[in-house]
């Protein structure tokens, strides 16, 4: 199919916008997606350095990985008293245990004898035993045996707990905090509990989970995904089916985003009149992610291949879980609808298989990137067993993770320019700002004023 771009010059957005597409949907979206949330966050550039400076990256990891919340795992990672699972992040190694059948608490993995990790992979134990000198703990936290106790007569067992760190919990993520104060979670993820109430978070599963490293700053890795303009050069294959440059931006909060972005309607950027409805159904189909391929199909005379492709994604979605999406908008089944959380996490709205990002930084120049999809758990069935992480070693592109499918290749194209990114930011230096747009990137300028808060405190 050939894609021919409108000349330079004209305004994507003086086509319909994101929520002028969807009060036109033949089954509307819900009210809380059409609600605008757009202050003026001025149209100031960032400095390059951003990305690049130790010295920003250290205020970093003390005023912003040491005080916010992140998502450590899901629930069911660690479904048997006695799990546990290792969150890493910035030098800090936490165990997140379940210690009770209703609780969860987390802990710095680390001996209080000689500071050995206590703990280097995920598994299921009643007891920490340090593999250095025999010193244990129960999964409580609380302190449990040391073999040369008599050499420490000065030390109380009360006072030897495991250092606790702070969680929280929603829709069957596990959160921390190394900061005891930190801000009530509940205040940092609003509105998101509420947006997603119908979607029922907590009764998914983890269907996919891969994780690789990549050489940018996670700054710049995270961006990657929190704008959709960038498809008319990284991913041209979706200009017939995606309506990207005319995608919905809110800023609800300092700590809360959204992007949404309408699927079987052609780009802004080309001539909607150039594709038949069954075309733009059948590039969607190639290359989405968000539609079984199995049988491409003409769309009906008469019904647009937004509808006909709504259809098509509650008829398979539903045969697969054995729910009915009858009254879903057709927004919520196919749509593009990623809600971030400062700083480094972002949720999909929706009924499709929800995908999850979380960045972590691994140093200035580099950052693990963890890609999750969420399936509902089936209707009258058992819940699925969580899909281990799939580690990318530095060779291997995200297309060498089967279960990624389509959407492996589509990481591919985003992550090819990273390396470049980080490169070319080097030579920014002090000299040349980043400028992002007053519209389009303003999810880019909430992160960064949200940073400078945290870190010139």
């Amino acid at each position: 199919m050939k894609v021919e771009f409108l000349k330079s010059g004209d305004n994507p957005l003086s086509r319909p916008s994101y929520k002028d597409i969807i009060r036109n949907d033949a089954i509307p979206a819900p009210d809380f997606l059409i609600a605008d949330s757009v202050p003026d966050l001025g149209n100031e550039p960032v400095p390059a350095t951003n990305y690049t400076s130790p010295d920003v990256f250290e205020r970093e990891v003390k005023k912003v990985w040491m005080k916010c919340w992140q998502m450590a795992c899901r629930e069911e990672e660690i479904p048997n008293v006695g799990d546990y699972l290792l969150y890493e992040i910035v030098g800090k190694s936490v165990l997140v245990v379940r210690t009770a059948p209703t609780e969860v608490k987390a802990f710095l993995n680390v001996c209080l004898h000689r500071g050995r990790k206590l703990e280097t992979r995920d598994g299921c134990k009643q007891a920490f035993r340090c593999q250095f000198h025999g010193w244990e703990w129960n999964i409580d936290g609380s302190f449990r045996h040391n073999p040369w106790a008599w050499d420490f007569p000065d030390l109380d067992p009360k006072g030897l707990a495991l250092p606790p760190v702070k969680t929280g919990f929603w829709g069957g993520f596990v959160f921390i905090s190394f900061d005891p104060d930190a801000h009530p979670l509940e205040d940092v993820l609003w509105p998101i509990p509420d947006h997603f109430q119908a979607y029922h978070f907590e009764d998914r599963y983890i269907a996919v989970h891969v994780a690789k490293k990549y050489p940018a700053n996670w700054k710049a890795t995270a961006e990657a995904f929190m704008e959709s303009h960038h498809s008319i050069a990284t991913h041209p294959q979706f200009m017939p089916y995606l309506g990207d440059a005319n995608s919905g931006y809110d800023v609800f909060s300092d700590f809360t985003s959204r992007q949404l972005t309408a699927m079987a309607v052609p780009s802004p950027f080309v001539d909607s009149r150039a594709f038949t409805q069954s075309e733009i159904y059948q590039a969607m189909v190639a290359s989405s992610g968000r539609l079984a391929s199995d049988d491409v199909g003409q769309v009906p005379k008469g019904q647009t291949a937004r509808a006909f492709a709504a259809i098509e994604r509650r008829r398979q979605i539903g045969a697969e879980d054995g729910y009915d999406y009858s009254k879903a908008s057709d927004a919520e089944m196919l749509d593009p609808m990623l809600y971030n959380v400062f700083p480094n996490m972002s949720f999909w709205a929706g009924f499709s298989p929800n995908i999850v990002y979380r960045w972590r930084p691994d140093g200035v120049d580099s950052s693990i990137m963890d890609i999750y999809m969420l399936k509902r758990v089936p209707n009258g069935a058992p819940r699925p067993r969580p899909a281990p992480v799939h580690w990318l070693d530095d060779s291997e592109p995200f297309s060498a993770a089967a279960e990624l499918g389509a959407l492996g290749g589509v990481f591919d194209q985003d992550m090819a320019n990273l390396p470049y990114v980080q490169e070319g930011l080097k030579m920014m230096g002090d000299e040349i700002p980043v400028r992002f747009g007053q519209y389009t990137e303003i999810r880019l300028r909430q992160l960064h004023q949200t940073l400078k808060k945290h870190i010139e405190v």
